[in-house]
């Protein structure tokens, strides 16, 4: 019997945890569940017999022997931990998967994986995963008959099905770490255009927005995600002139946020004062200009050279921060107390349903013609535990998972699904649940 250990059992984990249950009995899995709270991993294994819930604390030396005892390990940690989980994976000789970006101190572990034959899977999830997947089953698939790639860019969102939440004019919810939410953006942005390298400091990312038609669903904005540039050697497509890489929003999202961002508050540098006496109305104050709350909007408008009649004002009064509802925390950063109060409206409802976006572009050169493809892929999720960023982010590993276990995987290391050995089986398994992209030959 294999025993696979998944450390974290929060909002991505359902489907993950749910997939790897309906599998442990075809392939004699036990499925052992980690996390500092015992009833959240209660709640995802339920009653099934080749499931078990453990109290796991990373930094508590008594939970490493679970590591020890697993013959493959899923985290599903806070990003910063992996490197540790990676470290004790190491040492006891253990497969690692993770869904999240590839972290500097785990590149380095490389060779060490590599000179024991172990896989370090990262970037398996949805955004960074799926959106790899897919984009290089197109590509491979161009090249293949004998075109040149000039061009891609690719959006990827999470966001709120058209029946949930109708007078939410932000179109929008907390479907994956809240927090993340909040800090997102803060690194400049890097990515290539029409040959030239551009950047973006996070004071302008939300101001310099892409505008993209995705077919059957309709207009939506981006803003560039991170770093795009490191992807032109991953995907093998150095003699590209636009490498563009983004986060999907619905339109208006952005320059809404940007008042936040611009008034300061998504800084988590520093410890606000008298938080516990703090109104919604009070935080959003304390970044504007004079001592009287009256005539915020006003104060608002002229500040940030708004109009007062647009939709800017009217999402962040509808999501609360001009009430004088009390915060509710005792202490905080500004983004922690940004973070709680939008959670109050942001936070999913039992009914709730959440939906995916993701959209790729190709341009390329064939045989002296210059051809363009589209591709989109729609998910929606069930409720506000089976969600479609829970479906859409823990599929993948689960996936990964088996095939790991069933020894069809060769590659060792510290490595992302971007061959055909991840993403053909991957993508054709993740069809049987709905998830897959629909291309368009534009020209």
């Amino acid at each position: 019997m294999k025993t696979i250990l998944v450390v974290g059992a929060g909002r991505s984990s359902a489907s993950l945890i749910s997939y790897l249950l309906s599998q442990a009995e075809k392939f004699s899995w036990k499925i052992v569940v980690g996390d500092t709270s015992m009833e959240a991993a209660r709640q995802k294994v339920g009653s099934h017999p080749q499931g078990k819930v453990i109290l796991f604390d990373i930094a508590q030396s008594d939970c490493l022997q679970e590591i020890e005892k697993a013959d493959l390990v899923i985290s599903l940690l806070p990003p910063h931990l992996h490197p540790l989980v990676a470290v004790h994976c190491l040492k006891f000789n253990k497969h690692l998967l993770t869904a999240s970006y590839v972290a500097d101190e785990m590149k380095a572990l490389d060779a060490e994986a590599r000179s024991k034959g172990l896989i370090f899977l990262n970037e398996c999830g949805l955004d960074p995963g799926i959106d790899h997947m897919s984009a290089l089953q197109v590509i491979d698939k161009i090249r293949a008959q004998g075109g040149e790639l000039k061009a891609f860019e690719s959006f990827t969102g999470g966001l709120i099905a058209p029946e949930t939440d109708k007078d939410n004019p932000w179109r929008y919810k907390f479907t994956w770490n809240s927090k993340n939410v909040v800090m997102a953006g803060q690194a400049t942005a890097k990515y290539l255009q029409n040959g030239s390298y551009k950047y973006i400091p996070y004071q302008q990312l939300f101001k310099r927005t892409t505008q993209v038609h995705v077919a059957g669903l309709g207009d939506y904005e981006g803003y560039v995600n991170r770093d795009s540039l490191k992807y032109i050697d991953t995907y093998g497509i150095g003699g590209i002139q636009t490498m563009i890489r983004g986060t999907l929003r619905n339109r208006g999202f952005c320059s809404a946020w940007n008042v936040l961002v611009q008034l300061g508050c998504c800084d988590d540098t520093y410890q606000m004062e008298k938080v516990d006496q703090m109104t919604h109305l009070d935080f959003i104050s304390s970044f504007l200009d004079g001592n009287s709350p009256r005539h915020i909007k006003d104060k608002i408008s002229i500040q940030r050279s708004l109009d007062l009649q647009g939709h800017e004002v009217e999402y962040l009064e509808w999501v609360g921060l001009f009430s004088n509802e009390k915060v509710g925390l005792k202490k905080g950063t500004p983004a922690e107390i940004l973070e709680h109060i939008l959670n109050k409206k942001w936070k999913l409802q039992p009914d709730d349903k959440d939906q995916i976006v993701m959209w790729h572009r190709f341009v390329y050169d064939d045989g002296g013609e210059e051809r363009e493809i589209q591709a989109s892929l729609v998910a929606t999720g069930s409720d506000s535990v089976f969600t479609a960023m829970a479906k859409t982010v823990g599929l993948p590993l689960g996936i990964a998972a088996r095939l790991i276990l069933e020894n069809r995987i060769q590659s060792r290391g510290v490595v992302i699904p971007t061959s055909p050995e991840f993403y053909i089986p991957i993508l054709e398994e993740l069809r049987a649940y709905d998830i897959a992209l629909k291309e368009e030959q534009l020209r």
